[in-house]
C-alpha cells in the first residue's frame, strides 16, 4: 500500500482530488491508520480511478460517475446519459460556433464601415401608416411582430407604398423592455384599423415629417448593427446636433434576405 502523497505520484492525480473523492465516497482509501490518521491507497484501486478520470473527461459529474460505478448501471442507462452528455457538448458546441461566426462578421463589418459609413442629412415627408405599438422584451420578437403584420396586410390587399421600418420610442436602450412600433406605409385608402390575434389592432395614422433626420445605410446582418449607430452618434456629436424624437429602421432588403439593407434615421435639430 502506499501513503496518500506516493498514490498521487503513482497516479498522477493531485492530493487534494484523492481527499475529496474520498471524502464524497468516489474513491475512499483502502486503510486509513487509527493512530496518525494517514491514508493508504492499493494499486488496485488504479483502474477504478482511471474510469473517473475517464468518465470525467468526457464532461459527467461526479454524482453520475458515482451512480455509474456504485449502481452497476444497465449498458443501455449507461449509453443514455452518455447521449445525453453527447447532446449537451453539440449544444456548447453550437453556441460558440454562432459565437465565432458573429466575432467575424463583426470584424469584417467593423473593417468595411469604420471608414465607409456615410452619414448624409435628409428631410423625411409625412406618411399614412398602418401601425402597432408594443412592449417586446426580446429584439427577436420585432422580426415576428413585422412577419404577423405583414400577413394582415398582405391578406387584406392594402397597398403598401414603402417598405416597413420599425421605430424605437425608448427613451433609452434596454432590450429587455423596447417599447416599439411598427410601421407599413399605406395609401390613402388603406383601412382605419387591421385586426390582429388577441384583440391587437393596427391602426392608420399619419407618420410626421421630418425637418432633419441624420441618415445612414447598414449593409449585413444585425450582429454589428451597433458599428453604424455609433457612426451616426459621432456624426451627430461633432456636426453639433442633437436627437429630437424616436429612432426608425427602415428595412430596404429585409433580414431575411441573403443581403440585408437597413437604413437608420435619427431625427435630430442642431443645438
Amino acid at each position: 500500500m502506499f501513503k496518500i502523497g506516493d498514490f498521487s505520484k503513482i497516479c498522477r492525480v493531485p492530493v487534494s482530488a484523492l481527499r475529496y473523492y474520498a471524502d464524497i465516497g468516489l474513491l475512499e482509501p483502502t486503510h486509513i491508520d487509527n493512530f496518525t490518521g494517514y491514508r493508504y491507497y492499493s494499486l488496485d484501486q488504479l483502474p477504478r480511478l482511471n474510469r473517473i478520470l475517464a468518465l470525467r473527461d468526457l464532461g459527467l459529474s461526479l454524482t453520475q460517475i458515482k451512480q455509474l460505478l456504485d449502481e452497476r448501471v444497465t449498458p443501455e442507462q449507461m449509453r443514455g446519459m452518455l447521449r445525453l452528455k453527447q447532446a449537451e457538448l453539440q449544444q456548447v458546441v453550437n453556441e460558440e460556433q454562432a459565437r465565432l461566426a458573429r466575432v467575424a462578421a463583426r470584424l469584417k463589418q467593423i473593417e468595411q464601415e469604420t471608414s465607409m459609413t456615410e452619414v448624409v442629412l435628409k428631410q423625411i415627408e409625412p406618411m399614412i401608416v398602418l401601425s402597432i405599438r408594443e412592449i417586446l422584451d426580446d429584439p427577436i420578437k420585432i422580426g415576428t411582430l413585422i412577419g404577423e403584420c405583414a400577413q394582415v396586410v398582405t391578406a387584406n390587399r392594402v397597398q403598401i407604398t414603402a417598405t416597413p421600418m420599425t421605430l424605437y420610442h425608448d427613451p433609452e436602450f434596454n432590450p429587455q423592455h423596447m417599447d416599439v412600433e411598427i410601421v407599413f406605409p399605406v395609401s390613402s385608402s388603406a383601412p382605419e384599423s387591421l385586426p390582429l390575434d388577441g384583440g391587437r389592432q393596427m391602426t392608420r395614422r399619419e407618420l410626421p415629417a421630418l425637418d432633419s433626420a441624420a441618415c445612414a445605410l447598414h449593409e449585413g446582418g444585425y450582429d454589428s448593427l451597433d458599428v453604424t449607430y455609433t457612426a451616426i452618434g459621432q456624426w451627430i456629436e461633432t456636426s453639433r446636433y442633437k436627437i429630437v424624437g424616436p429612432v426608425r429602421e427602415i428595412y430596404l432588403r429585409p433580414p431575411q434576405m441573403d443581403d440585408p439593407l437597413t437604413e437608420i434615421q435619427f431625427p435630430v435639430e442642431k443645438t
